[in-house]
């Protein structure tokens, strides 16, 4: 009889330290499902490729034709979707999301080399006629004995709102909204405008075009205006 109590007990026992495992530690459990959702292959990751992906010369192996995905609704206006739809047809690596990130990474890139003064990596950014545009805009801020302190705060919202293809040169033109804080200040460091704790709404059209049978997968900015 005493040794049916203790075994009974001791079922007890474990049963209780089971239900704490399961309902006394929620954060685990609920962690279990969402390392699953992480850990399951991502069906249509198998037919996105890299824009920059190159295969080995001699290689037999070439990106496979792919349809183009159910765009987010912010992707693009329906008006680009036809052009779009054409780049993508035209060029097996264009991949519509990488585009749009690389995009938002040479708006702010492109943005800083301006406000340094950095023509070197604007050469490397822009086609001859904005990079002409942008390099008489320093010369003149240097002449004024001017400087600028400016920074992207964030990117709003980046939309393709044309896009088009044009015997082998891909255009894309993406709207951007985004919040800058910037200040000018003349040569003595007196601020004759702007300020860095009061970002304003810039809205930005920047056409970016690319060469589809070129090896190089970069895009260059190729007109800027204003939205």
């Amino acid at each position: 009889m005493i040794v049916q109590i203790v075994i009974l007990a001791m079922i007890a026992a474990f049963l209780g330290l089971r239900l704490y495992s399961v309902l006394g530690r929620r954060p685990e459990h609920d962690e279990e499902p969402m390392r699953r959702r992480i850990e399951q292959p991502d069906p249509s990751a198998q037919n996105r490729q890299p824009v920059n992906t190159r295969t080995a010369e001699g290689s037999q192996l070439a990106p496979r034709p792919r349809e183009l995905a159910q765009p987010e609704p912010s992707t693009f206006d329906n008006s680009a979707e036809a052009g779009v739809r054409a780049i993508i047809a035209a060029d097996r690596r264009f991949d519509l999301a990488q585009f749009l990130a690389g995009s938002k990474a040479a708006y702010t890139m492109i943005l800083e080399a301006f406000w340094r003064g950095d023509k070197d990596e604007l050469r490397q950014l822009c086609d001859d006629d904005v990079f002409a545009g942008f390099e008489s805009a320093i010369d003149a801020r240097v002449a004024a004995g001017e400087t600028i302190d400016a920074r992207v705060i964030r990117i709003e919202e980046a939309r393709i709102v044309d896009a088009s293809i044009e015997a082998k040169t891909a255009r894309i033109t993406v709207r951007f909204m985004a919040d800058i804080a910037s200040v000018t200040r003349d040569a003595d460091g007196n601020v004759i405008a702007g300020s860095l704790d009061d970002a304003i709404e810039a809205r930005d059209l920047w056409t970016f075009r690319r060469d589809i049978t070129a090896r190089d997968p970069d895009w260059l900015l190729d007109e800027t205006d204003e939205a």
